[in-house]
């Protein structure tokens, strides 16, 4: 017998019948939902409202470089963010006393700070110590303040990854002549870092949502864009739900560009393999002993 026909019964006659008809009510209210919200906004939707988004020159000279702009500081943002949350998230595990509190210090700090009141700070920063004028500075604040929220999160998702991790496989691993930082980075990190996987998905995901408060800071993005068409055409509901489509295509493809990535990593026969600690510490052990031996050599 499977644990999950121990925990939950299969549902009987009648069961299935009160879950269809709450199913049903369900989609009934949402349609109804939904038909009240185009009800209220019919003078919204009118062809002199949505005809400027069929004009060659909205796209060129709006749609597309807010669409580039926000693309440009997500990816910034996402390779910063995963760059700098390894490091301190590898700090916060060290062995030495004041990297890892330091790290822990950093990572506690950037997470409380709202990630709006970071961009604004970075902006001025960049304004007026770096010099970078209204150019630079925009793009700055929002790359820097997505950066450093988001790679206290990638932190705290390695050392529970970490954490997570039967001890045995640090012991066995410090058993065989092992440093601690070997078994972190050849036994630990790389577990930790398949089963992070799907909680890093959805933080990529964060990423490139927050893009959007860089409108704040006066940077260019799809948001800003839109708002700007949406002045000087008068059409805002039109341009706020085609920007939350954007919105969604752009996390969309993200997501499965990412769990294509995982499957991979799945997949793939490098490296330990979660829940296996003795092939784990095989693999590990067998790579510092190819080390030595080539510094032998």
């Amino acid at each position: 017998m499977s644990a999950q026909n121990v925990l939950f019964d299969h549902p009987g006659p009648s069961a299935r019948q009160r879950n269809t008809i709450i199913t049903v009510v369900g989609w009934l209210a949402l349609l109804g939902l939904l038909g009240a919200l185009a009800w209220g906004f019919r003078a919204e939707f009118t062809s002199a409202k949505l005809s400027p988004f069929l004009e060659a020159g909205t796209w060129q000279f709006y749609i597309l470089p807010g669409l580039l702009a926000t693309l440009q500081s997500a990816a910034i943002s996402v390779v910063t963010s995963i760059v700098l949350g390894l490091l301190l998230g590898c700090g916060r595990l060290s062995p030495v006393r004041a990297v890892s509190n330091v790290c822990g210090v950093l990572v506690e700090v950037f997470r409380a700070i709202p990630v709006l009141l970071m961009m604004i700070l970075w902006y001025y920063i960049g304004l007026y110590v770096l010099v970078l004028g209204r150019e630079g500075s925009p793009l700055l604040g929002v790359v820097m303040g997505l950066t450093l929220y988001n790679a206290s999160v990638i932190a705290e998702l390695v050392r529970s990854g970490v954490h997570s991790l039967p001890r045995g496989q640090g012991e066995a691993g410090l058993a065989i002549g092992m440093t601690p930082g070997q078994v972190l980075t050849s036994i630990q990190l790389p577990q930790a870092l398949t089963a992070m996987l799907p909680s890093l998905i959805s933080q990529l995901v964060v990423i490139l949502k927050d893009t959007a408060l860089g409108s704040a800071i006066l940077y260019v993005d799809l948001l800003k864009q839109l708002q700007d068409l949406a002045t000087y055409r008068g059409n805002i509901i039109p341009a706020f739900v085609l920007g939350a489509i954007m919105y969604i295509l752009l996390n969309s493809a993200l997501t499965a560009v990412a769990h294509q990535v995982q499957r991979r990593l799945s997949r793939s026969q490098r490296g330990p393999r979660p829940g296996n600690p003795e092939r784990a510490v095989e693999a590990a052990a067998v790579g510092v002993v190819a080390g030595r031996g080539a510094d032998a050599d």
